[in-house]
């Protein structure tokens, strides 16, 4: 007798826990530890007090987590947190999975630098930027917006769409901006991102080209520990019978990593602009 087969096929493709470690490293922790938190926090098993960014708290008690805990946490249940997690996972995987060691401008390397310039900057504006518009003690969206802006600045041609109405990248933080204000959604945050991004542009892209000055560049130890070059996903072992295994039955034959180029001494600067795109709510 042949033997069952699974009809929707999750055996064969490894269901969600395939899709979960294909996504980069960086992407990945990022993700899962945001909705885990995210949840929990929805949950009761955590008060959101405890998630989100005090001063005082750090200072007078120590609860050094508030650095952390802030670029988790995204809030309530809602439609606008469902629609910060699926483009955290899709332009966060976007930006690291780009092959091009540029200093800060693609590769896990590059983007863990990327993130924590954003996320340095985000802490050293956040007091003079609450001075200009009140912005919530929470950061996931102030750093996801810093990624976006970055990638459509990197991506300026590439085709996007929110709900069918489509535009180039170089507009898609703008108009996400502009539709979170005629929804009557909290868009402070958005704006702190984006303000962080273009910093971070101006400094990697712009002044090295104008000015002829390397301002911003991926440490060596990154470089060292992570590599240069395309992200390359860990690849499921298949088993006796030809499948690959279920959730909790995945074997890895590698981890995720990144390849060296052909000359790992002599990185070349400058961008492959690319293209392609990733559709909104379509």
């Amino acid at each position: 007798m042949p033997p069952a087969h699974n009809v929707q096929g999750l055996d064969d493709t490894g269901g969600p826990q395939a899709w979960f470690q294909s996504l980069p490293v960086v992407t990945r922790y990022w993700f899962g530890a945001a909705l885990m938190t995210t949840c929990a926090a929805n949950f009761g098993m955590i008060s959101p007090m405890k998630l989100v960014y005090i001063w005082d708290n750090v200072w007078n008690d120590f609860e050094i987590w508030r650095f952390l805990t802030p670029f988790l946490f995204i809030g309530s249940f809602s439609f606008p947190t469902l629609i910060t997690l699926y483009m955290l996972q899709s332009y966060s995987q976007r930006y690291e999975m780009e092959p091009y060691n540029t200093g800060a401008g693609g590769g896990t390397a590059d983007y863990v630098f990327a993130l924590m310039f954003g996320i340095v900057m985000i802490f050293v504006t956040y007091p003079f930027a609450t001075a200009l518009i009140p912005l919530p003690p929470l950061f996931a969206r102030t750093l996801m917006f810093f990624v976006l802006y970055t990638w459509s600045k990197r991506h300026p041609t590439a085709q996007t769409a929110i709900w069918g109405v489509q535009f180039k990248a170089i507009y898609l933080p703008f108009a996400t901006l502009g539709l979170e204000i005629m929804m009557g959604h909290l868009y402070s945050d958005i704006l702190h991102g984006i303000a962080v991004g273009h910093l971070y542009y101006f400094l990697v892209d712009v002044v090295p080209l104008v000015y002829g000055k390397d301002v911003l560049h991926t440490p060596q130890f990154l470089i060292d520990k992570l590599g240069v070059g395309a992200y390359v996903a860990p690849t499921p072992a298949v088993n006796a019978g030809g499948r690959m295994g279920g959730i909790g039955n995945n074997t890895w034959q590698a981890p995720g990593r990144v390849n060296p180029p052909t000359n790992p001494a002599g990185p070349a600067r400058g961008y492959n602009w690319g293209s392609g795109g990733q559709r909104l709510g379509s």
